[in-house]
């Protein structure tokens, strides 16, 4: 099976994991956390890291130190992973869900201003699949009306927006090291921000809301650690970021010459602001296919190659459904497709993929 993920391990990371052991520092305490954190922001453009367990970990600390409650509201869009959505429901808040664009296939800025009421504390863009979002445009509309902006490129490690880095373009930004992104450290996230304020709640908040007096804990706080075998991994990963989106961003041009042309199959077209890390391969399986989408899923599946769907979009999932109507976001989990994406694949290997695909469609 080639899968539709594969870490790349073959850095520094043993080496740097095997003194963490020799040392003894294997938990949140130790000399990698604070070089990842750092090494993080920097690649960011931001004053500081705050490594956390996972992705979901950051988004959530992150509204939590804007201040973001009970009675808030936080504009997310239609078509993301559940996470997103879920980090504002742990605040107490509620999230709004606005369509998403159906060129590039993020939230939809000419929808969002008639979300926004006096209810509205922050906007929660994501970078789908790698893509990235109009920032100057979601940065504007949020100015106007006083909105905080929480990035969410959990997908989009090393994706510029006009030459910037996004994580580093809004109030702060999140990600996600889980083992199928651009780079992993098993389980793990990291926010990044320019303001002392958000670092220092944001951090103190990981830490069960300790102070620097042992064991006073004067609000709620969590258990949101990185550990420093875990930091140890994303370091050596962080050495390697730019050879990884270069391999990425190949692997997208590779596949964009291949499947063009192809009758049905619509592929991503890339904004001139927008230079996309490609976390997946992506695409539309549109009617003209001949095959749909899961047919296609299912065909790639016997020939040995591991694809998935677009996520489904949140408003239909029951825990968020509020009776309006996403139909971009509904269209392009219906159609889209996934396929493998790992800088390790090989070009004869995307070439097989490709075939794979056409040979669907001859046999209708």
């Amino acid at each position: 099976m080639i899968p539709i993920a594969e870490p790349a391990l073959d850095g520094n990371e043993l080496t740097y994991v095997t003194d963490c052991i020799r040392s003894g520092w294997v938990s949140s305490k130790g000399a990698y956390v604070k070089r990842f954190e750092d090494a993080m922001a920097a690649w960011c453009g931001m004053r500081y890291g705050i490594a956390t367990s996972s992705g979901s970990s950051a988004l959530h600390l992150s509204l939590l130190a804007l201040g973001i409650g009970s009675g808030d509201e936080v504009i997310v869009p239609a078509l993301t992973y559940v996470a997103t959505a879920n980090a504002v429901a742990y605040t107490g808040a509620r999230p709004v869900f606005v369509d998403v664009d159906s060129c590039t296939w993020n939230l939809d800025l000419a929808q969002l201003t008639a979300k926004i009421t006096p209810r509205t504390k922050a906007v929660l863009p994501v970078h789908l699949y790698g893509h990235p979002v109009d920032m100057d445009a979601v940065m504007a509309i949020a100015g106007e009306h006083g909105l905080w902006v929480v990035e969410d490129a959990c997908q989009a490690h090393g994706s510029e927006y006009n030459g910037r880095r996004v994580g580093g373009l809004g109030h702060v930004g999140c990600f996600s090291f889980y083992g199928n992104k651009l780079i992993t450290t098993g389980e793990g996230g990291m926010l990044v921000t320019d303001s002392n304020d958000i670092a220092t709640t944001a951090r103190a908040l990981r830490n069960q809301a300790m102070t620097a007096e042992s064991y006073w804990h004067p609000q709620i706080g969590f258990t949101y650690r990185l550990t420093n075998l875990q930091a140890a991994i994303g370091l050596a990963q962080m050495e390697r970021m730019a050879q990884f989106v270069a391999a990425r961003r190949q692997i997208a041009r590779l596949y964009d010459e291949l499947l063009r042309g192809t009758p049905g199959i619509v592929l991503y077209t890339e904004p001139s602001w927008s230079q996309a890390v490609c976390w997946l391969y992506s695409a539309l399986v549109e009617d003209e296919f001949g095959l749909s989408r899961d047919q296609l899923i299912a065909h790639l599946a016997r020939h040995g190659i591991e694809s998935k769907p677009f996520f489904v979009p949140l408003p239909r999932l029951p825990i968020y459904q509020d009776g309006q109507a996403y139909p971009i976001a509904e269209h392009l989990s219906q159609c889209g497709i996934s396929l493998p994406t790992s800088v390790k694949l090989q070009p004869e290997q995307i070439e097989y993929i490709t075939q794979v695909v056409k040979e669907a469609q001859c046999r209708i």
